[in-house]
């Protein structure tokens, strides 16, 4: 398997999703010759040309509704948000048309969009443009949220979610589009709704997803040279969630720690620890705790920036009094 950048995989996938099927098509701000502002549709334009990678001017309500009206007759777009904190702007659009057009319109209509942004921390660009704002989109019936950790599933995943009928929140943590993995070249799909366990173990049950499953495995492997067997179940989407795989995993190890770098207030860890609760509470040697994110906007200040989100330290000290 060819090694390649997280945002080598997603490219990979556009363009194999768009040469499949010719209702496929990209839009948004910058993607177009500029490739995008992370180079995720780089060279697209010239091997697609703008009829099927269209650039956009500012506008992401107009062009975000532009796509839920092209997925409603048939298309397949795939929408690109530069920055997940702009998807406010479009909000009428994905919630109140996109998410509700299948239970509105009694199960015959359909909104196969995708719509890709990305989000986190850790570039130093201040509050509107470092928010974990997925907590937002899980809460809503009829939208579905992808957020893979490796270029192997954000590869797979994408394509899946392009082939989804319905519409499919992908976020890309802006610190996974240089990190590196292998990658097959030849085609392959993961299922939406599938976690997948990152690193097994005996004595405690990590969920996590996104960008924080490298630190969550990062901290295991420093656990286990004290004798600390950590299970990293990387979720990969948030809805649908893989409740047996988690339940699973905590049944073997009897401890839950959910990590996520959104903030802890509302956000999706408090859902699934109360799911824990619910479902595997007697097969619990103690409550399931939660590291996440500071209740703050994230400073510009990269140094109080790293102080807001969860740091390997943090979770490692975390499993240790749990242990």
């Amino acid at each position: 398997m060819a090694e390649m950048m997280y945002r080598e995989a997603l490219n990979m996938a556009l363009r194999e999703e768009m040469q499949r099927d010719p209702l496929v098509f990209v839009i948004g701000e910058g993607i177009g010759q500029r490739g995008g502002s992370y180079k995720v549709t780089d060279r697209l334009y010239e091997e697609f040309g703008a009829h099927r990678v269209i650039d956009m001017p500012i506008s992401e309500a107009s062009f975000t509704g532009a796509a839920v009206g092209a997925a409603i007759v048939g298309a397949r777009p795939v929408v690109e948000i530069l920055f997940i904190d702009f998807s406010m702007l479009a909000m009428d659009q994905i919630v109140n048309q996109a998410a509700k057009y299948n239970f509105m319109s009694g199960g015959k209509g359909h909104v196969p969009m995708v719509l890709r942004t990305q989000g986190g921390a850790g570039n130093g660009l201040a509050a509107q443009h470092s928010q974990s704002l997925e907590a937002f989109f899980y809460h809503i019936p009829g939208l579905k949220v992808v957020m893979p950790s490796v270029p192997y599933d954000a590869k797979g995943l994408l394509k899946s979610s392009i082939r989804e009928d319905s519409p499919v929140v992908f976020i890309e943590h802006k610190l996974l589009y240089m990190t590196k993995g292998e990658v097959p070249e030849e085609e392959y799909l993961l299922p939406l709704g599938k976690a997948d366990v990152k690193r097994s173990g005996n004595d405690i049950t990590v969920v996590t997803y996104s960008y924080m499953t490298l630190k969550c495995l990062e901290a295991a492997e420093v656990l286990e040279k004290e004798g600390i067997g950590v299970e990293v179940v990387d979720l990969r989407t948030l809805t649908p969630l893989d409740k047996e795989t988690i339940l699973e995993s905590v049944r073997k190890t009897g401890r839950a720690l959910v990590v996520h770098e959104a903030c802890k207030r509302g956000g999706v860890g408090g859902d699934i620890a109360a799911m824990i609760m619910e479902e595997a509470y007697d097969d619990l040697d103690g409550p399931v705790q939660r590291v996440a994110g500071k209740n703050t906007p994230i400073p510009y200040n990269i140094d109080l920036e790293k102080v807001c989100v969860p740091t390997v330290e943090e979770i490692a000290e975390a499993i240790i009094r749990m242990v």
